[in-house]
């Protein structure tokens, strides 16, 4: 599935425009006020929701924060889970820690404790990591966290089979917005505020209804008879989830 990341806050505008153009999630930042110019807010999280997309929550005060390990990831694990609270991301979703740079073998021992030391913080969220490919397989090699986004850069055309999420160009423009490009693979951990409406009536009672409303609209003999037939084909169709017909 086609998605994005972005730095900047998305309008109710912008969203319905990124959705339009295929987009079906978007990748936000988890972050403090202080990084108000990027950080997700419940507002924003609604108009994401709204527009019909998953969001994917990213943790990321620097480009390479969690090369400071443990004391570093305890921070920002509990400010990472203030703000996933304060913008209502349901538990069981995850929450990603960036690795935004070129991370060596010597850095790896810093990264995992970094992670870890998140990770037990944010109760009730899956960690994930954020970063080129060695970084990728080196995190999951270690069990540092649960869920993962690749990203092309620094990843030398290597592409991990454990990735959740890749991010396969970076700097496009797309409905106006800049932002980064992405797909998904399944397991990623993204979240929506939008309610799920649950169908009123079974689709097996539905079609049986939705058969004899079709005899009768064959035996219709106006137009208007017919019209009326196919609304309440349709008002069935509704209750119990099925797409409307014309």
């Amino acid at each position: 599935m086609k998605g994005f990341d972005c730095a900047i806050p998305l309008n109710a505008a912008r969203a319905k425009a990124l959705a339009a153009a295929g987009m079906t999630f978007a990748a936000r930042y988890l972050v403090p006020p202080a990084y108000a110019w990027k950080r997700l807010t419940a507002a924003e999280a609604q108009i994401i929701s709204d527009a019909g997309m998953r969001i994917v929550s990213v943790f990321e005060l620097s480009a390479n924060r969690v090369s400071q390990g443990a004391a570093a990831g305890f921070e920002d694990g509990i400010l990472a889970l203030a703000e996933a609270r304060l913008v209502g991301q349901p538990a069981g979703s995850a929450i990603y820690f960036a690795v935004d740079y070129d991370a060596q073998p010597a850095d790896y021992d810093a990264i995992e404790q970094y992670l870890r030391s998140a990770r037990s913080q944010i109760y009730g969220y899956d960690a994930g990591v954020y970063g080129s490919y060695a970084v990728i397989e080196e995190m999951a090699r270690r069990g540092a966290c649960e869920r993962f986004w690749q990203t092309y850069a620094w990843s030398r055309g290597s592409r991990s089979g454990r990735a959740n999420i890749y991010q396969y160009r970076n700097g496009v423009s797309v409905a106006g917005v800049p932002l980064d490009l992405n797909e998904s693979y399944g397991s990623e951990g993204w979240w929506s505020l939008k309610k799920e409406v649950k169908p009123k009536m079974k689709q097996a009672d539905a079609e049986k209804i939705i058969r004899f409303l079709s005899a009768a609209w064959f035996a219709a003999t106006t137009p208007q008879d017919k019209a009326e037939f196919n609304r309440l084909a349709n008002e069935v169709r509704k209750a119990a989830g099925l797409p409307e017909q014309s």
